[in-house]
């Protein structure tokens, strides 16, 4: 039986490697734990909020404090969709897709990150097929954003190779200093011939839609 209150809990989408999973209470624990084990080095950050910055138990407090924060905030005007990712089970990093005002301008932008026993694996790629396919596919939107600070290798490969359009090269902070992140959009027509696939199952879409009025 699904989840008739809350119906983003039961939102999924499959690839033949790997599961995004919309986080709920027991997977968000794993989660803060894979983070708290490390996901990049210290002294860089490829975040532009630095949460890993935090030390333990803070680091996972902080981190449940978003999820929850994420389900209470959802409106038909602004969400914030944080999924786990997972391999055979496992938890192995997180995904997310936000957006404001979304009915009306059909974009969202995504993010994600991998532990760190987990990357040079080819799974950031995978992940964000599927997280696009989510975004296109499962909720109908016509573009998609990302952006990487421009010493972040592994995502911008990602974006790269996927085709993406870099929009802009911005100058923001990053943790004390001014740096330069990159921009990058991805129209639906561009998703449709490159990237979608029909190995990629949605589950749950419909439920969704219905809660962030897409229906």
């Amino acid at each position: 039986m699904g989840h008739p209150h809350w119906p983003l809990f039961d939102l999924e989408v499959r690839t033949p490697r790997i599961t995004l999973r919309y986080v709920d209470d027991e997977v968000a624990v794993d989660m803060v734990e894979l983070a708290a084990r490390g996901i990049h080095d210290r002294g860089w950050m490829p975040f532009s909020i630095p949460w890993t910055d935090a030390e333990s138990p803070e680091l996972e407090r902080n981190a449940l404090q978003y999820y929850w924060r994420c389900r209470a905030e959802t409106t038909t005007d602004g969400w914030d969709l944080p999924l786990a990712v997972l391999d055979d089970g496992t938890v192995v990093g997180a995904s997310g897709i936000r957006a404001e005002n979304f009915p009306t301008m059909r974009q969202f932008e995504s993010g994600s990150w991998l532990g760190r026993e987990f990357q040079g694996q080819g799974l950031g790629k995978e992940l964000r097929v599927a997280t696009l396919t989510l975004g296109f596919v499962g909720l109908g939107a016509e573009f998609a954003t990302t952006g990487a600070w421009f010493d972040n290798g592994p995502s911008l490969g990602v974006t790269r190779s996927l085709g993406y359009t870099e929009t802009a090269s911005e100058r923001r902070l990053r943790v004390d200093h001014p740096d330069r992140i990159l921009l990058f959009e991805m129209s639906r027509a561009h998703f449709v011939e490159h990237i979608q696939r029909d190995d990629i199952t949605l589950h749950g879409v419909d439920g969704a839609r219905d809660l962030l009025g897409l229906q």
